[in-house]
């Protein structure tokens, strides 16, 4: 069996406080905080980890600040436009606050959290009607199909759609938010301060999935993590997601 997604990994100059903000604003629950390597996880309550009716958010410290726009990102889901006015005015009130990527006149909301990580709160749209809070999971990038592709062997996840501009991955059991690559024109230039993780299934070889990966055009990243259990990657736009031990 090929790696799965398991993880969206958020750096963070505040894990705790950060986590607390993503569980409100997504009616989920902190799952797991660990004070000795200050890592904080949310996912919804009752969840089975790990499941891709969601994808758990891991909240890791950073020294560094956040710098320019994120290539990553979440769309969250509403169900009709009073809906996404209460969820946009919620998140305000939580500690949100609008933000200009440039969108110009569009449906949706750009708003950024504390720690001014971009998210969108979009129109209520049948495409995301049965993901959850969170509808998609966003990655800037150059070649949407090609990038697209690669994801469909790391995450395990098929091709939902495609388009010029845009190509959307869903879990195969048809559950959980979507992964999309969308086509921009500015290129990667910092670390990404949003990964994936994934991992293999319990009983695989991490070092041949590894090797799996290379092969379709990932490369080793140094991010700094020195001696780890597990091994640091970028895909082939560069994007930095880790491959972990399996389960």
């Amino acid at each position: 069996m090929p790696t799965r997604l398991v993880h969206l990994v958020w750096d963070a100059n505040d894990p705790a406080a950060l986590a607390r903000f993503w569980a409100t604003a997504l009616g989920w629950v902190i799952a797991d905080e660990d004070e000795d390597e200050d890592e904080v996880d949310v996912w919804p309550e009752g969840y089975s980890y790990p499941d891709p009716a969601a994808v758990p958010l891991v909240f890791v410290p950073v020294p560094e600040p956040k710098t320019g726009k994120n290539r990553v990102h979440l769309d969250l889901a509403s169900n009709s436009l009073p809906h996404q006015a209460g969820l946009v005015a919620r998140l305000r009130d939580l500690g949100a606050s609008p933000v200009d990527i440039g969108q110009g006149e569009v449906p949706w909301v750009v708003l950024a959290d504390p720690e001014g990580n971009e998210f969108c709160v979009l129109e209520p749209r049948d495409t995301y009607r049965d993901t959850g809070p969170v509808a998609a999971i966003v990655t800037d990038c150059a070649d949407p199909a090609a990038l697209g592709q690669f994801w469909t062997e790391a995450a395990g996840y098929p091709v939902a759609y495609a388009e010029d501009y845009i190509t959307g991955l869903r879990a195969p059991s048809g559950v959980g938010p979507y992964l999309e690559f969308l086509r921009v024109p500015d290129t990667k230039t910092v670390k990404d301060r949003l990964h994936l993780d994934v991992a293999p299934y319990a009983g695989q070889d991490p070092a041949a999935e590894v090797a799996r990966l290379r092969g379709l055009g990932a490369v080793p990243a140094d991010v700094g993590q020195g001696e780890v259990n597990w091994t640091v990657l970028a895909d082939p736009e560069g994007n930095e997601f880790c491959v972990l031990s399996p389960r």
